[in-house]
């Protein structure tokens, strides 16, 4: 059996693994520990705080410094309400595509880099598997891997975040931070607006001014930089509150992200807004005890930059083969994370951003042939 088709049977089986980011990932972790165990290749775990999830990250060849660390994300994203014309969760493969829910975002970049195993436990100088849980919501999973890694791995020459980019170099993410805002109300007859307070009301209020906010952010953009779009962008993907029309809300929730371009403050962009939410939390209390307003962090990742990559991007294009100038995306992943902790990173991957998180999410078969080539020219190089 070629490389390829070795991927291409790993991807079978990784899709079919429902690892959408609110279930549990460790059927696939287990599925690959026993598949490196086979190669004589040992892993370390490094679960979540309740032990439904884990990362996994393993060491191909020689524990020696000058590896490359290739790293990808378990989750998946939802496909709840999507279309889709087959079973998302099993490879389809029509007019030279390959379906599945994960497919581009992220499995077959994990494939790839399972399917030559074998041939990177030959080498002279390491691979280092890495592999995350939570990252759609967040890239919540990373960091305790990562922080874990740096302590335990020789130092590797860099991180490569298999991230579809239709294969070409990526040298710069936006960050993102993910916030609740809770709204408890007094709930009250709609028809007695002056005896509660309607937590939707506020709520859509709240949302508004972020709204406000968003615009603000467009109208300042630095128009110099790669992305794209280029400014800080703020939107809300959640919102959800009462309980029948004729009753003021007594409960009302949203959620939002804002994802900004390096150099950009997430903290300060945002403290007006959260000043505005402990002044309505005081006087909402003022009226009745139990109401209130509560921001909550669920998730902050920091950008990824150019700075240090030149012999990352120089290293990635020996196997690429292209000398185009690397990119920037305006979408949040895992590579500032891997900066952050010091190692050089940039992001490299099969497929298109565009078909990630899409109902008949799918992949190009050359795709996977240009990314099955890069994996044997990275593997003659550390051989």
């Amino acid at each position: 059996m070629t490389d390829l088709a070795t991927a291409r049977a790993i991807l079978d089986t990784l899709i079919g693994f429902d690892t959408t980011s609110r279930n549990s990932n460790l059927e696939l972790v287990g599925w690959v520990e026993d598949y490196l165990s086979q190669h004589g290749v040992a892993s370390q775990r490094v679960p979540n705080g309740d032990g439904r999830k884990a990362n996994l990250f393993a060491t191909c060849g020689p524990a020696v410094e000058g590896g490359v660390i290739l790293s990808g994300h378990t989750d998946v994203v939802p496909v709840d309400g999507q279309d889709w014309s087959g079973d998302p969760w099993t490879v389809r493969e029509a007019d030279g595509k390959l379906f599945g829910r994960g497919v581009a975002d992220m499995k077959g970049f994990i494939a790839l880099a399972l399917a030559f195993v074998p041939r990177f436990t030959a080498g002279k100088l390491p691979v280092h598997l890495a592999l995350s849980y939570d990252e759609e919501v967040g890239c919540q999973g990373a960091p305790s891997m990562i922080a874990r890694m740096a302590e335990t791995i020789p130092a590797p020459r860099l991180a490569i975040v298999g991230e579809p980019s239709l294969m070409g170099i990526i040298t710069g993410h936006k960050g993102i931070a993910v916030h609740e805002v809770s709204v408890r109300g007094h709930a009250a007859h709609s028809s007695l607006v002056d005896h509660g307070i309607s937590a939707n009301a506020v709520a859509v209020r709240l949302m508004h001014e972020l709204l406000e906010l968003a615009e603000q952010l467009r109208e300042r953009a630095d128009q110099a930089n790669s992305f794209d779009p280029p400014q800080a962008t703020l939107t809300i993907g959640v919102m959800e509150g009462g309980t029948a029309s004729n009753i003021l809300a007594g409960h009302a929730r949203f959620q939002f992200d804002l994802r900004c371009p390096p150099g950009e403050d997430a903290e300060a962009i945002l403290a007006p807004f959260k000043a505005r939410c402990e002044a309505l939390d005081a006087e909402m209390k003022s009226r009745f005890p139990d109401a209130g307003v509560r921001v909550e962090q669920h998730a902050g990742t920091p950008p990824m930059t150019p700075q240090g990559s030149d012999d990352a991007v120089d290293f990635v294009r020996s196997l690429t083969g292209e000398n185009t100038a690397p990119g920037q995306v305006a979408f949040a992943a895992e590579g500032g994370q891997f900066q952050q902790a010091g190692f050089p990173t940039v992001i490299c991957g099969p497929g298109s951003i565009e078909q990630a998180h899409q109902p008949d999410e799918w992949i190009a078969l050359d795709q996977l042939e240009k990314g099955a080539a890069f994996m044997a020219r990275l593997a003659e190089r550390l051989g």
